[in-house]
Order: structure tokens, then sequence, then C-alpha cells
């Protein structure tokens, strides 16, 4: 008898998204209670960053991590150190993490922005980094270091950044790195469902076994 694989279409965990602290249109209050109505269980706020912001963002976000307990949603402060150049990359990761950042999401080298090369490169050879964001054509090498140091890489429901996730899947699915689905929501409508999420990986080429485990089980390392 064949037994078709069917996966969890239930709750979301979305890892990368972005509020008015930066370049999004929702307030925090306001992301976590629309991630809440749409069934996610824990959603990630990581705002962009560099030197100028990155104390300001973490202190605001700090102010609102709680209000996740009323709509029973996990929320994580973290930031998105986002145009670096390469070689600030340790710094600004390493202040993030003393200030209280409980996720780290490296902007990567995505092909539609003048993203400086070498920040893939940067990133995944970080411990502290927890996910690489739309990595674009990332080389072997830096997806060999990602697997290495346990930094996790994007695939993302993103318009632009998505160009390459059939790339970036096909490189990690070989080299045994792990992945993540991420939405990099910046306004409402960037909010997807679990079986939205599903159908990303599987379009990024994962069969529903492979699909399944990157949205139902990598996500949850970060969890409390």
């Amino acid at each position: 008898m064949l037994i078709t694989f069917v996966p969890d279409v239930g709750t979301m965990i979305d890892l990368h998204t972005h509020t008015i602290l930066s370049d999004g249109e929702l307030l925090p209050a306001e992301l976590v209670r629309r991630a809440a109505v749409h069934g996610y269980t824990a959603i990630g706020i990581t705002d962009h960053v560099d030197f100028s912001n990155l104390e300001s963002v973490l202190r605001s976000l700090k102010r609102t991590k709680d209000i996740g307990k009323e709509w029973d949603i996990e929320v994580l402060i973290g930031v998105e150190p986002t145009h670096m150049p390469p070689s600030k990359i340790e710094k600004i990761v390493t202040q993030a993490k003393k200030l209280g950042a409980e996720l780290i999401v490296v902007h990567g080298e995505t092909l539609i922005e003048p993203v400086a090369p070498g920040t893939n490169s940067a990133a995944t050879h970080l411990e502290d980094v927890d996910i690489l964001a739309h990595p674009g054509l990332i080389s072997i090498e830096d997806v060999e270091a990602a697997r290495d140091n346990d930094v996790c890489l994007e695939i993302t429901s993103r318009r632009g950044h998505c160009l390459t996730n059939g790339h970036i899947a096909r490189m990690a699915t070989k080299i045994g790195a792990t992945l993540v689905v991420n939405t990099d929501a910046h306004s409402p409508a960037d909010l997807i469902p679990k079986q939205r999420a599903l159908e990303i990986a599987r379009g990024a080429g994962l069969d529903e076994k492979e699909a399944d485990q990157v949205i139902n089980v990598n996500p949850q390392k970060f969890l409390k």
C-alpha cells in the first residue's frame, strides 16, 4: 500500500520580520498581534541595524517582548545587521549579543541589493550568527562554513530575494547545512500561513519530508 506523507499544516514560526523601528510598516505590538491571528506560535523581530541604531532598536524591542504572552505567541527580539562592511560584521554581532539580542540575522548577498561581496563569508564563519538571510548565489565554501558553524540559511517568501531560493536549497541539501523559511515581513500582507511556507519550500526544490523538516523542526532550536 502506498503511504503518502502529509505534513503538519498548523502553526507557523517566522524568524525574520521588521517593524517601524527600521523599514517596516507596523508597530511591534501590531506585528505580533497580526502574527498571532495568522496562527503563528513564534515570531522573531529582527529590525535592520548598523552601529548608529543598534542600541536603540534593542532597547525598544525589549520593552515589547512580553506582549506576546497576551496572545500566546513567543516573541524573539533580534537584529539584522544590514549593508555592513564585512570586516565590521563580527564587531556588530558581538555587540548585539552583549546587548541582549536573542536572534541575529545577517543581511546576505541578495541579487537585488548592492550587498558588499564577502558578507556571506563573514557571517557564515561566526558561531553567534543564527541565520544568513537571502544569501543569493552563495558559494560552496560559505555553505560549508554555515554547516560547520551552525548558521541557518534562509529560504524566503520575500519578492526579489526569493530569486535564488532554488540555488540555496540545492546547495544546503547537498552539503548538509540547515535551512529555515522566513517571510522577511515588512507589511501585514507579507505574513503567511504555514501552508504557504511549505509551498515555498517545495517550490525551492525540497521534497515533502525535507520541507516539513525546514518548517516544523529546524526553527524549534531558537525557541525557549
